[in-house]
């Protein structure tokens, strides 16, 4: 069995949290799309989802101010958005993403990256992983 619904699955959740381009009136929902694409945020191609039974993992990252996530790659597709504070993401290739309360990342597969807040409030980034059965969703690297 395949993941191939994911990606409807994802974007349907980006669409819960996400209202509106346009402001809307009292009693009329309407949604924004904030992020699709086949690329990961240092434009690597995403790969194609694992066989076996789907698992979706939802995870609130929290990183304290001046701070910084262990060196770490991902074997499934995820991707997040920063709810609140900054951060900025450095991959193994020396690639950089600076984010903003607010931005979307669909992140790297096994790339080996991390997350620096350099700010002085915390940094919170709710990620949705797409693995399946059995599979890690983090896998730390050795210091």
């Amino acid at each position: 069995m395949t993941l191939r619904f994911l990606p409807a699955l994802l974007s349907s959740i980006f669409l819960l949290f996400s209202c509106g381009k346009e402001k809307p009136t009292s009693g009329n929902p309407s949604s924004e799309l904030i992020a699709e694409s086949y690329l990961s945020w240092n434009g690597d191609s995403l790969p194609t989802y694992p066989d076996g039974k789907p698992k979706i993992s939802i995870v609130k990252v929290t990183i304290p101010p001046h701070s910084e996530l262990s060196k770490h790659h991902h074997p499934v597709i995820n991707a997040g958005v920063l709810l609140k504070g900054a951060l900025t993401v450095v991959d193994i290739h020396g690639n950089v993403l600076e984010m903003k309360a607010g931005d979307p990342i669909i992140e790297v597969v096994n790339t080996i990256h991390y997350g620096v807040n350099n700010g002085d409030e915390p940094a919170e980034i709710l990620v949705f992983y797409a693995g399946a059965e059995g599979m890690e969703i983090v896998v730390k690297e050795p210091i």
